[in-house]
């Protein structure tokens, strides 16, 4: 009954489309959850992560929940998970994707949970990581360790929104390095961001991670960009 009070007087609102949300909906309406664009890539090995990569990093598996585009409901809901400190998208997502991933077959060997690392100004700035919240309830819900200590990230620059493909590619060179031990050879790292753009930051992460001897690597996305 207090929950309904509190939702009388201090109603949520849709992460999407920004309606008030009724007592049974959580994050997003029921309407916007029928409406956003499913990428079905759990569906198909040969999906366009997979695609996006050839040539660039060897996958396990590949695959993004959602289609990122431009004035879209999914970028509002990045763009309130990002930067408006609305972590629950990132736990309605992983909950979401997480009941789909549990049938990848490439996913049952997995053996840790990794996001793609802000640098300590940039956490300090935002006070959390975007996709840790995403790659935490994955955890929970396919039983697979998170961990955000092996990838780090050196270098603290312009978001990569600001960026063009070129300075993408030249900062993610030197941008990412790994930390590990022994105990981290030939492990299977599932890799997580909130979007996959061009890859560049995706391959530059996977790049520092094959540092490892014998690791494989896979990736799992909130969204992907989408013409």
């Amino acid at each position: 009954m207090f929950k309904h009070l509190i939702n009388l007087f201090f109603p949520k609102s849709c992460a999407a489309c920004t309606s008030f949300l009724l007592a049974e909906e959580i994050v997003i309406c029921t309407g916007c959850r029928h409406k956003l664009p499913l990428t079905n890539h759990h569906l198909m090995e040969e999906n366009e992560v997979v695609k996006k990569f050839y040539g660039r990093i060897p996958l396990e598996f590949g695959g993004a929940l959602f289609y990122f585009h431009k004035k879209g409901m999914v970028q509002e809901m990045i763009h309130k998970l990002k930067y408006k400190g609305h972590e629950e998208i990132g736990e309605m997502a992983g909950n979401w994707y997480s009941g789909e991933l549990k049938t990848v077959e490439q996913l049952k060997s997995a053996d840790y949970i990794i996001p793609v690392p802000l640098h300590k100004k940039r956490l300090r700035e935002r006070g959390y990581n975007q996709v840790a919240q995403f790659g935490k309830t994955l955890s929970a819900n396919l039983n697979i360790p998170y961990d955000d200590s092996v990838l780090i990230r050196k270098v603290y620059a312009k978001t990569q929104s600001q960026k063009n493909l070129l300075g993408r590619i030249d900062i993610a060179d030197t941008t990412f390095d790994v930390v590990f031990d022994e105990s981290f050879h030939g492990k299977h790292f599932v890799l997580i961001d909130d979007v996959i753009t061009t890859g560049a930051t995706l391959e530059s992460c996977s790049r520092a991670l094959l540092k490892i001897p014998n690791v494989k690597i896979s990736i799992v996305c909130m969204a992907m960009t989408h013409n």
